[in-house]
């Protein structure tokens, strides 16, 4: 079993100019070591968040390639941390990134400026590739989710404000948006990456509203509607340039990651389009402080091909022209919990998912991912934004935002 299509899961290390390129001789170890204790890690140390190496190629691997060394040779064993969480917190809290660069040499320097380059001038997001991710990381199975996940099958972020486990903070996340789009009975609702119809049912089913769902992922699309049988609800696969009509309000959860900077406009236009003058539009985004952001090549390669996170200058200048801002609201710290919870259900549900043909790389990889990801939040370095928007001439009365 195949756990993403077209993907080979052995380590495929770089070919070409950066063969030759390894771990600046034998001052390699020291240079990490030196790095690492700059915030607060020590390689070969005993606290829950220090990386006892198990393999020399770490140093090399990490040098020459920098966090994609870093992911990989997590996930072919060459080091742990019995808290990776709190490992990443401590290296994305403290820049490590950037100081990697700066001490390795021309080699990783090179090669993270060809990413930039390659996301500057290339659509990575275009309408052509805009299926990719639904086929490597949506499809990997949705057993998997369903043991991941909540019941409500919400692959967001969860609203913490009075919840005490996961499930909870995740309904509370749903009727939060559905109350800041003041949902109404009987109204159209579009839902732009829909998921496993998770806000779809929940808003049909308690608001009873019409609601249109859009999906990348085959399989995410025939597990909505089998969950939302029963309900007006319509799930589609669909690319969101593709649709035409009209909505009352839109919602777009998690979805905008994937959208990138040069689809901007077409993204912002489309929902104007779509959106009822009157109507109300609720975008739910991870965000970034970073001024350039550019997605991490380990990221790329393994989780969400061809992501990019906006930070606030981006959003702010693409809605400018577009809509009025009636509301920006800010809970990121509220992920970080989130994907705590979700490991531990993937490590109490883990004996079935290895029957299921997941293997051990596959178990550290998906780890790493959830781990790096709460550190991103802990750090302060990510966000988690929904923001409420208006047609500039559609509206008069007060929008009152509920928390």
């Amino acid at each position: 079993m195949s756990m993403f299509p077209n993907q080979t899961w052995q380590s495929q290390p770089e070919r070409g100019l950066f063969d030759n390129i390894r771990g600046l001789g034998r001052g390699g170890p020291q240079l990490l070591k030196e790095l690492a204790a700059q915030v607060d890690v020590t390689l070969d140390g005993q606290r829950p968040w220090d990386i006892r190496v198990k393999d020399s190629a770490f140093y090399d691997r990490v040098l020459s390639a920098g966090s994609l060394g870093l992911g990989e040779s997590y996930m072919d064993q060459q080091w742990d941390a019995p808290a990776l969480d709190q490992t990443f917190t401590r290296l994305l809290g403290n820049g490590i990134e950037e100081r990697l660069q700066g001490a390795a040499g021309l080699g990783l320097r090179l090669r993270l400026a060809l990413l930039a380059l390659r996301a500057r001038l290339l659509n990575l997001q275009s309408a052509e590739r805009a299926f990719q991710v639904g086929e490597q990381h949506y499809d990997v199975g949705n057993d998997l989710y369903e043991a991941m996940l909540d019941p409500t099958m919400s692959y967001s972020c969860g609203y913490w404000a009075e919840a005490e486990d996961l499930e909870s903070a995740q309904r509370a996340k749903l009727d939060l948006i559905c109350r800041k789009l003041e949902l109404e009975p009987h109204e159209r609702v579009l839902d732009i990456g829909c998921g496993w119809g998770g806000l779809a049912e929940h808003a049909a089913r308690h608001y009873d509203v019409q609601v249109v769902g859009l999906t990348v992922s085959r399989e995410q699309a025939q597990l909505a509607r089998q969950r939302c049988a029963g309900l007006p609800v319509d799930i589609r696969l669909q690319d969101y340039r593709e649709l035409d009509g009209r909505f009352d309000k839109i919602a777009s959860v998690g979805m905008f990651e994937h959208v990138g900077g040069k689809n901007d406009a077409a993204f912002f236009d489309t929902v104007a389009r779509l959106l009822k003058e009157s109507g109300l539009f609720l975008l739910h985004t991870i965000g970034t402080s970073a001024a350039n952001p550019v997605n991490d090549p380990w990221i790329d390669r393994y989780i969400f091909p061809n992501g990019e996170l906006p930070n606030a200058e981006r959003l702010a200048q693409a809605l400018r022209p577009r809509f009025v801002l009636e509301d920006w609201h800010a809970f990121g710290p509220d992920y970080d919990r989130t994907l705590m919870a979700w490991w531990a259900n993937v490590e109490q549900a883990w004996p079935d998912l290895a029957k299921a043909a997941y293997d051990e790389r596959f178990r550290r990889m998906w780890k790493y991912y959830l781990h790096c990801s709460a550190g991103f939040f802990r750090s302060r370095n990510g966000h988690l934004w929904q923001l409420v928007l208006s047609h500039p001439q559609g509206r008069r009365e007060t929008y009152r935002a509920p928390r």
